[in-house]
């Protein structure tokens, strides 16, 4: 799906896996992808919870990210040591996850033995409805 406004043209690319509703977003222009939790640095998003699948999240990295250029600058969601930008070449080279086979990629998700967010229960709802219900507004 592209979206244009101007001369920018934004293409948003489904790239599921983390969560079912994970998605990209593309500035060729700029050669820029804003990823979200699909592909990080040196990392992608976990998969045990919300909807998570590390077969889906392998297919949507390798098929719809890791398809662009090689040249193109990675801003992913956030990253727990300070980094802020890679690119496509660098995660395809050196991600010590997304280097492997779909098998392998698999089995590190199952067993990564991370523990359980302290406040999933709360927000797990939430972000499956897009927000609170009205009782819990109330």
């Amino acid at each position: 799906q592209r979206r244009v406004r101007g001369d920018l043209e934004l293409e948003v690319r489904s790239t599921p896996g983390h969560t079912d509703g994970c998605v990209s977003y593309i500035l060729h222009k700029y050669s820029l992808c804003f990823t979200g939790d699909a592909l990080m640095i040196r990392a992608c998003g976990r998969t045990d919870f919300q909807q998570g699948c590390p077969q889906r999240l392998f297919k949507s990295v390798h098929e719809r990210l890791f398809t662009l250029p090689d040249s193109y600058s990675v801003y992913p969601a956030h990253d727990y040591q300070g980094r802020t930008q890679t690119s496509i070449r660098e995660e395809k080279k050196f991600n010590p996850r997304l280097t492997k086979s779909e098998e392998e990629f698999v089995s590190i998700m199952e067993n990564l033995g991370l523990k359980y967010p302290g406040k999933i229960d709360v927000s797990l709802p939430w972000n499956l409805r897009c927000g609170p219900t009205e009782v819990e507004d109330a």
